[in-house]
């Protein structure tokens, strides 16, 4: 009895599957970790990273109020508009690039595609501003006004945040944003500059 009780406890730890990179991408904002991201959280993570406080509680506003429902099926509402990472996928809006697939997967011939098309001036290198908004016309859907918001909201503020000095949107910066490894360097980055 107690080996069969054994394997199937051991059984249950090998069926925890590894993050997909969009969770992965999200995970950062978790302060706490235990799976759920509530406003404060998003506050925080913001702020870890270097924004202000407005852009910081806009976005943590815009984003959750955004992503709750869609991220809890079968729950109802909540004044406390939680986020639950393992169903991140399902916040995955239209007018998007494609680099995320359904179930969350990172696609490189669809992230390869951002910067092929619409990256000119720097070879393929970086997205300019103008670049950025080409971009967001050609993904837009046809009477998309959600998901439309959606993206240039994403957009806009990862080029604020993550422009370099020539105002090129930078491709391994991109990168970092859908394998979910940029914030934390951005959050370290931040931290040695206070300390400075």
């Amino acid at each position: 009895m107690a080996s069969c009780n054994s394997n199937i406890h051991h059984e249950g730890i090998d069926n925890k599957k590894e993050p997909t990179p969009l969770e992965k991408h999200v995970m950062f904002f978790d302060i706490n970790g235990d799976g759920i991201i509530y406003p404060w959280e998003t506050y925080q993570g913001f702020r870890k990273i270097g924004s202000g406080i407005f852009l910081s509680i806009f976005a943590s506003f815009f984003i959750n109020f955004g992503l709750s429902r869609k991220t809890r099926p079968g729950k109802g509402p909540s004044l406390l508009f939680p986020i639950e990472v393992k169903n991140i996928k399902f916040a995955k809006h239209t007018s998007d690039t494609g680099v995320y697939d359904n179930e969350g997967r990172f696609v490189q011939e669809k992230f390869e595609e951002i910067f092929n098309k619409h990256a000119c001036t720097s070879n393929g290198n970086a997205l300019t501003s103008q670049e950025l908004d080409e971009m967001l016309e050609a993904n837009r859907e046809p009477n998309d006004n959600k998901g439309r918001i959606a993206a240039l909201s994403e957009w806009k503020i990862l080029y604020l945040l993550c422009k370099d000095k020539h105002g090129l949107l930078r491709k391994e910066i991109v990168r970092g944003v859908y394998d979910g490894s940029l914030f934390e360097q951005m959050a370290k980055d931040h931290q040695s500059k206070k300390k400075q």
